[in-house]
């Protein structure tokens, strides 16, 4: 674990709703898990989610509960999901990253904290939580070198500083409590430091998200950072009045354009990023789901034939990891765009590396795969 460890984030926001019961419900949970209660706090959650079942900020509260509950893997399921439904919201990359960094699976946790930066790139504190998972990373290069190579001094000094940097337990920081939480407004996020075993601290995940908050320096395995909010989007330049017979015949200055291409540039990279997330957790039906109408299947297989060739692969024993490198708009068309990406994928039986190229189309306002080769 690092000197800094990964917490979960911790944001407070109070969400309105049709009924009081329903608008009450995350700051109830939230006093049930800041009292310890947490068999209530997961049976207050369920009850909450019987009437709004697609409740972020509920559903979030639910994967922060089964946490503190030891039901990690579960844990995991609910804040995967998150990422599907809501792939611009951070938090819940964040608290995988503290799932699997628990689990020791600091490739995951990397990745999970690498989406959280692509989501938020100003995102500080997870840019310094990914160079806590890299040093993990590094202090286990170094001693499987050593232990190839005693003699190799080289990498006894660099273990050596690895090993100041981090603790080998990563049990030294308690939480700091949560603030309460207003009914009048949503307050900023406290500052939250880990549990004794590196549990992310409970946070519920906002329908707006508010601005991060800081935290706090500790020893050891790297800490789920907390909330960064999206930059609030500007409101719109208000129409030029149209003018009347008496006004001046030169027409009023139109009002600058937005600039579209950002945004569209980071819907087609959520959605690369998707695909592979729903591939590496073989959510078969969610990968299927990122590919077009008119997607061109490879060796000339139908599309029927190719999704059940595609569901038996996914289906078979083992884990699979696909991670994404490079990914890089080529071009973008309309409705078009072309993608290039390093693509790495391991399974149990196979591990290999290739250069992709991806055609993407939108269709129904998300941008799916129509064609998908590998090479340029």
């Amino acid at each position: 674990m690092s000197k800094r460890a990964l917490a979960a984030s911790l944001l407070l926001a109070c969400l309105a709703a049709s009924t009081p019961v329903l608008a009450d419900a995350p700051q109830d949970i939230q006093a049930l898990i800041k009292q310890g209660q947490f068999t209530q706090a997961l049976e207050r959650t369920d009850q909450a989610l019987a009437g709004k079942p697609r409740d972020a900020q509920l559903r979030f509260l639910k994967g922060v509960v089964l946490t503190e509950l030891n039901r990690g893997n579960d844990a995991i399921a609910i804040f995967q999901k998150l990422t599907e439904d809501y792939p611009e919201l951070p938090e819940p990359y964040n608290n995988l990253a503290v799932l699997y960094a628990q689990q020791r699976q600091y490739d995951k946790a990397r990745n999970a904290l690498e989406m959280a930066i692509r989501t938020h790139p100003s995102y500080a504190t997870a840019h310094e939580n990914l160079g806590d998972v890299y040093a993990r990373l590094a202090s286990q290069a170094y001693d499987k070198a050593l232990a190839l190579d005693s003699s190799n001094t080289s990498a006894q000094n660099k273990l050596a500083l690895i090993r100041e940097m981090i603790s080998p337990t990563g049990k030294n920081v308690r939480p700091t409590a949560p603030a309460p939480v207003s009914v009048a407004a949503a307050p900023a996020a406290p500052a939250v430091t880990p549990p004794p075993v590196a549990k992310p601290a409970p946070a519920p995940v906002p329908a707006t998200p508010a601005a991060p908050a800081p935290t706090t320096v500790a020893q050891a395995a790297p800490k789920a950072p907390p909330v960064v909010a999206s930059p609030p989007v500007p409101p719109a330049p208000p129409p030029a009045a149209k003018p009347t017979q008496k006004d001046d015949p030169k027409p009023a200055a139109k009002p600058e354009p937005r600039d579209e291409s950002a945004a569209q540039s980071a819907a087609i990279t959520r959605s690369v990023q998707g695909w592979a997330t729903a591939w590496s957790h073989k959510d078969i039906k969610g990968y299927l789901s990122y590919y077009a109408r008119d997607f061109d299947p490879p060796k000339g297989l139908s599309r029927k034939a190719w999704e059940e060739e595609r569901g038996q692969r996914l289906t078979k024993p083992g884990s699979i990891e696909v991670a994404l490198e490079n990914v890089q708009i080529a071009s973008v068309a309309g409705d078009k765009a072309t993608v290039r990406l390093r693509q790495h994928y391991k399974s149990a039986n196979l591990s290999t590396s290739s250069n992709k190229t991806l055609i993407l189309v939108r269709q129904d306002g998300k941008w799916l795969i129509q064609q998908e080769r590998v090479g340029g």
